[in-house]
């Protein structure tokens, strides 16, 4: 059984505008340190910035502070597909990163989810405007070596860069946003075909009945109020994607470990699984709905304060949902 919420905002850090791109600069900076171990120079330890947590950290802050980052923060009636997205290529960020970029937006107020890097930017002929600092994001790099037997191995190592809002950005032309969707008002719950059409095709069987949401692994079903019980269609739409998220976790699907009862950590993880998943997809499909499950909040801060790649793992998992049931 799951009912659930999505709503908004984290706290990102900051780095100022450079010509030169972090990943250039960290390059640089190993370079010129082989050369001073060549020259037989004494070495300075290098502190590492633990990414993990302070990417946790961001999260933990937002928590205790009575919010959650991840709900999409746009007017809907102005933008159809609301995850963050690179302007350049197109491409949607996932896991983490739409957390990151989707709280930097509520604290800045930007009004464009599209973000390009300075490099990025200058290619486009722009330039981003003085005195704007972007905001720091993560990717996977992998880093080759041999093991014990001398084969190589691939081993994915955490590392940041930065990009900027497309409202930071001056000197390129820049979309404009319209509604490609005609909403259809139906005995006052307003029908949306495309998300009826993409729920469809994802092939589960829905029952309506009752006054719970929630899905029955063993039957491999979800069961859901009438229409009429929900205070909007998107409400009604939210909570449903919801339980589709727990639908993917079946081991014919994603394979998700879905042991546990109420109140276990585990029962817990799934949960927050389950509400970034539903609320990548709302922010896909344009939807703005409610799932309540404040219960959980004080859960979910002691496992991000015991595991610091809590939060990484669950929006890893809650995008694959995203894509499984999207199609993507």
């Amino acid at each position: 059984m799951t009912n659930s919420t999505a709503n908004h905002s984290t706290i990102t850090n900051q780095l100022k505008a450079t010509k030169v791109s972090p990943l250039e600069s960290k390059d640089s900076n190993k370079n010129e340190s082989s050369k001073s171990k060549s020259k037989g120079k004494k070495r300075v330890a290098k502190v590492s910035r633990d990414m993990y947590q302070i990417v946790t950290d961001r999260i933990i802050k937002a928590l205790e502070s009575g919010v959650k980052p991840w709900a999409c923060p746009w007017d809907r009636t102005q933008q159809c597909d609301m995850l963050p997205m690179n302007f350049k290529t197109k491409a949607q960020y996932s896991g983490v990163n739409i957390l990151l970029l989707w709280s930097e937006t509520v604290i800045k107020g930007y009004s464009s989810p599209y973000w390009l890097t300075y490099k990025q930017a200058v290619e486009l002929g722009g330039n981003v405007i003085k005195g704007q600092k972007g905001t720091e994001i993560i990717f996977y790099k992998m880093w080759e070596k041999k093991n014990e037997q001398g084969e190589e191995e691939k081993i994915p190592m955490l590392r940041s860069f930065v990009v900027f809002n497309l409202d930071q950005i001056e000197n390129i032309e820049k979309p404009v946003v319209t509604v490609s969707e005609e909403r259809i008002k139906n005995d006052e719950f307003e029908i949306l075909p495309y998300v009826d059409n993409a729920i469809l095709n994802t092939g589960a069987v829905i029952n309506h009945l009752g006054i719970r949401a929630f899905y029955a692994p063993g039957q491999d079903t979800i069961t859901m109020p009438t229409q009429d019980r929900f205070t909007s269609s998107s409400d009604y739409y939210a909570t449903l994607l919801h339980e589709l998220t727990h639908w993917t976790a079946h081991k014919s699907r994603l394979d998700r470990k879905l042991t546990g009862s109420f109140g276990t950590k585990d029962y817990a993880f799934e949960e927050l699984v389950a509400e970034l998943g539903a609320a990548f997809c709302c922010a896909d499909l344009n939807v703005f709905g409610n799932i309540q499950h404040e219960s959980y909040i004080a859960s979910w801060l002691k496992a991000l304060n015991n595991d610091k790649k809590y939060i990484f793992k669950a929006a890893s998992l809650a995008s694959k949902a995203h894509q499984f049931l999207l199609k993507k």
